[in-house]
């Protein structure tokens, strides 16, 4: 792994009595150590992705886990060959993922983790429904064989679609196994559908990026790359970097096929939101890819084009 960048995806479930006042000395951290990227405090714990220097990134864990029950904090770990954040937010929120169910209450009851090595043989299982919780767009660039794509806009979406589906999605099904992107969404998940009476959970302990991490990719389920919100867009077996770009209008992941769409101009436009953006919403967003190409020119950063 690169010395010189790390990116640490990390959460946590645990008690913060006032995430409000863990947020200072946290951002301040960051900032001092050179570190970017997003962190989501609340009640239930922790929730985000940084880059930097490695001491930098070993700094800031340290600290976070040091916070009242984050000891055994979970991170993955990737590299990046250019910076994937160009900014450091450290956020207060009412959930770190954000579910909207009251009640839900991972630290109270959670499904079953599942190692990578062990989740071959379970989704393998005809009597396992696979459930992949994340976002459509997500999904639509990979996912695990057989999974079922709940076409969910946001995680919010969730409860409701597994309350007008359950019946048919547990039929003849003995077991639920779902996964995400790092774990979180997924973990969130079992603590739901735990709350509304399905006994056997299970979900994939660090979610696919600890899959696509540790299995190997002639052993592997997974299909395609992995979405990841920062500006590499998307990894594939062993984290390397993935083929896919990103629209900045609509932030969607871009394949070979969509950039060579006629609706796709770059910075301006895609096949997934060309119709849902008006001529003078384009002509801004033309005018902005403009202005990032100079800044480029004259060795500058333009942090308006930023994902983040």
């Amino acid at each position: 792994m690169s010395e010189a960048l790390q990116v640490a995806a990390l959460y946590r479930f645990a008690r913060f009595d006032d995430p409000a006042a863990l947020r200072g000395p946290l951002l301040a951290l960051c900032r001092e150590r050179g570190v970017k990227g997003t962190l989501l405090l609340a009640g239930e714990g922790i929730n985000g992705t940084i880059a930097g220097a490695r001491p930098a990134i070993e700094a800031v864990l340290a600290h976070v886990r040091a916070l009242p029950g984050c000891a055994d904090l979970s991170v993955k770990f990737s590299a990046a060959d250019a910076p994937p954040f160009r900014r450091m937010k450290v956020r207060v929120k009412r959930e770190i993922v954000t579910m909207g169910v009251p009640g839900v209450d991972p630290l109270a009851i959670v499904g079953t983790y599942v190692a990578p090595a062990e989740w071959n043989a379970l989704i393998a299982d005809p009597e396992t429904l696979l459930i992949d919780t994340r976002n459509d767009y997500e999904v639509a660039i990979g996912s695990f064989a057989g999974a079922v794509d709940p076409k969910t806009e946001s995680f919010r979406d969730f409860p409701a679609w597994f309350r007008d589906h359950r019946e048919e999605l547990v039929a003849g099904k003995r077991r639920v196994a779902m996964f995400c992107t790092g774990g979180i969404r997924c973990e969130k998940s079992t603590a739901f559908l735990k709350g509304e009476g399905v006994e056997d959970v299970f979900h994939l302990d660090g979610g696919i990026l600890k899959y696509l991490e540790t299995v190997e990719q002639h052993d592997s389920r997974w299909q395609g790359e992995c979405f990841v919100f920062d500006e590499r867009v998307a990894v594939g077996h062993r984290l390397s970097p993935g083929t896919h770009t990103l629209c900045r209008a609509c932030q969607r992941p871009l394949g070979e096929a969509e950039r060579a769409s006629p609706l796709y101009r770059e910075g301006v436009s895609c096949p997934s939101c060309h119709a849902r953006r008006s001529d003078e919403q384009r002509a801004r967003y033309a005018e902005r890819h403009r202005q990032q190409l100079l800044a480029e020119a004259r060795g500058q950063e333009h942090v308006g084009a930023a994902l983040d």
